[in-house]
């Protein structure tokens, strides 16, 4: 997989979906008006359907050169040879993951609130760090709150940095101005009424933005 390092712009993340069909349908637009990786993420599915779906969408990266990261297993990523995975607290050790998944894949790490939590994955060989949520999230309404401090703080580690969390285009320019290299987004792309048109909003707070 031959992307833009640091990367620069939108990563979609997948809704919960049970239809794998319609799941990659959706997919393939949003890959198509430019989100630059993709994660997989279905919290409600079980282990035979989320194998069956990382499949299917590793199918659609691959024809739109996009990465495709697995959110939480990155036993899967190995497995399916997708580019990467994203781990939270829970997700098992970030050296592991490395070992597994190779030198050359994507291992994120979400880092929530805590600066030091991205240190430590900083040492232990992630490849991204993600801070949030930054505003009220309808994926995770108990989310914990960031600061776009920590974006700024972050780029001492040399590593692209993430913001997730109740993003939108109108306030999107924020994150981006304090040092956000991708958008981490989920409804507000794939429930967007126009998902093509909802990522060429986010790709445009990028436009002659200031950035470190």
């Amino acid at each position: 997989m031959n992307s833009p390092w640091p990367p620069r712009g939108l990563y979609a993340i997948t809704p919960d979906e049970a239809d794998t069909a319609r799941l990659s349908a959706r997919v393939e637009t949003v890959l198509a008006a430019g989100a630059q990786w993709l994660q997989y993420r279905n919290k409600s599915a079980d282990a035979a359907l989320r194998r069956r779906q990382a499949q299917a969408l590793l199918t659609v990266c691959r024809r739109h050169r996009v990465p495709l990261i697995v959110n939480d297993d990155w036993r899967l990523a190995a497995e399916l040879g997708a580019d990467g995975a994203h781990l939270g607290e829970d997700d098992g050790e970030l050296d592991a993951a490395r070992k597994a998944l190779g030198a050359g894949a994507i291992v994120g790490a979400s880092c929530y609130d805590r600066i030091e939590l991205a240190r430590s994955a900083a040492a232990h060989g992630a490849s991204y760090v993600a801070f949030g949520a930054f505003f009220p999230s309808p994926t995770k309404p108990q989310a914990r709150k960031a600061s776009p401090q920590l974006l700024a703080q972050a780029a001492a580690l040399e590593l692209p940095r993430v913001a997730i969390g109740g993003i939108t285009p109108d306030n999107a320019r924020s994150l981006v101005d304090a040092g956000a290299d991708l958008l981490a987004v989920i409804s507000g792309v794939f429930d967007a009424p126009d998902p093509a048109a909802a990522v060429r909003a986010y790709l445009s707070c990028f436009e002659e933005a200031p950035h470190e």
